[in-house]
C-alpha cells in the first residue's frame, strides 16, 4: 500500500527501529525490495535519486510511475521518494507521478541559500499533502548539485552537521526530517567509516525532528545498531545492494539468457536486502 513518509515515523519511533530506503534503478530492484518488506512484514520507501538520471542510469519518467503502481500492490505500507532533488522542477515532477515523499538537498548551497529554496520545497511538497527531507552539512562521496556529479572521497570533520545549525535550519524551515553528516560517505566504502555517534544523538535532540543517515551501503551492523540507537530513523541503502547483485550474475555465469542474469542479481540484491533490513528493524 502506498504510504506517507510521515506515517511510518511513529512505528519506526515506538520500536526504536530504521525504516530502509532502497534506491531502485531496475525492475529487479523493485521486486527484490518489495518481496523482502513482505517476507518481514515491515514498511520500506523506494526511492530514486536524481543522479541516476544525470548518470544515465535511469531515468524518472520511466521508473517512477513503475515504483508507485507496485508500492499500490503491496501488502506493506511502501514510500515512494525521491531522493536529493537539486532543483524544484525535478520534485515537482516526481510529485506529479504519485511520490509520497520528496527530499530537496542544497547542502551544496550557501546556508542561507540552502534554507531559502528548501522553503520553497516545503511549500511545494505540503501542496500535494507528501512528507519533505532535506540535508545541511556535506558528505564525502558521490554528490549532485546543479553544475553536475562529482565525487571526493575525503571525509573532513568540518563538514559534519552542526546541532546548533540543524536546529535552526528545521526551525526555519518546517522539514519532516533531516539528513546530516556525521561521518558517512555515498557510495562504496575503501577504508573502514568513522561514525561520530555521540553527534548523531546531538543531532536527534536539537533538531527534534528524524535523522536520516545517507551513505549507510558498507557501514557494520554494530555501527548501525548504534546510530539507531541514537536517534537515526531512515538509512540509505543503495550501493552494495547494486554490488551484490553484479556478484551475483557473475556467480551464476555464464548464463546463456538475459533474464537468467536478471533472475540470479535480483536473488542475490534480496539476501543482502533481507540482511541489512533485518539489522536496521533489530530482527538479526
Amino acid at each position: 500500500m502506498l504510504a506517507n513518509l510521515n506515517e511510518v515515523w511513529k512505528l519506526a519511533d515506538e520500536k526504536k527501529i530504521a525504516i530502509g530506503a532502497f534506491n531502485i534503478v531496475n525492475f529487479e530492484n523493485i521486486l527484490a525490495v518489495l518481496d523482502t518488506a513482505e517476507k518481514l512484514n515491515m514498511p520500506v520507501i523506494l526511492a530514486f535519486a536524481q543522479t541516476h538520471e544525470e548518470n544515465n542510469v535511469m531515468n524518472l519518467d520511466t521508473i517512477g510511475p513503475v515504483m508507485v503502481l507496485m508500492a499500490q500492490r503491496a501488502k506493506v505500507p511502501v514510500v515512494v521518494h525521491l531522493d536529493h532533488g537539486v532543483n524544484l522542477d525535478y520534485i515537482k515532477k516526481s510529485l506529479k507521478m504519485g511520490f509520497t515523499s520528496v527530499m530537496f538537498d542544497g547542502s551544496a548551497l550557501t546556508y542561507e541559500e540552502n534554507i531559502r529554496q528548501t522553503k520553497e520545497a516545503v511549500a511545494l511538497a505540503r501542496k500535494y499533502g507528501v512528507s519533505i527531507e532535506a540535508e545541511i552539512g556535506k558528505m564525502a562521496g558521490i554528490t549532485l548539485n546543479n553544475e553536475g556529479v562529482t565525487e571526493n572521497r575525503a571525509s573532513d570533520r568540518r563538514n559534519y552537521t552542526d546541532p546548533a545549525e540543524a536546529k535552526d535550519f528545521v526551525e526555519k524551515t518546517g522539514v519532516d526530517c533531516l539528513a546530516c553528516s556525521f561521518g558517512t560517505v555515498h557510495g562504496e566504502y575503501f577504508s573502514e567509516p568513522k561514525l561520530d555517534f555521540e553527534l548523531v544523538k546531538e543531532l536527534k535532540k536539537a533538531a527534534g525532528v528524524p535523522i536520516v543517515m545517507h551513505g549507510g551501503s558498507g557501514v557494520s551492523h554494530a555501527d548501525y545498531k548504534k546510530v539507531i540507537a541514537n536517534g537515526v530513523r531512515k538509512i540509505n541503502y543503495f550501493t552494495y545492494m547494486d554490488k551484490a547483485g553484479g556478484e551475483g550474475v557473475n556467480a551464476a555465469s555464464p548464463v546463456k539468457y538475459f533474464h537468467d542474469a536478471a533472475k540470479a542479481g535480483q536473488d542475490a540484491m534480496q539476501k543482502d536486502i533481507e540482511s541489512a533490513m533485518r539489522c536496521f528493524v533489530n530482527m538479526d
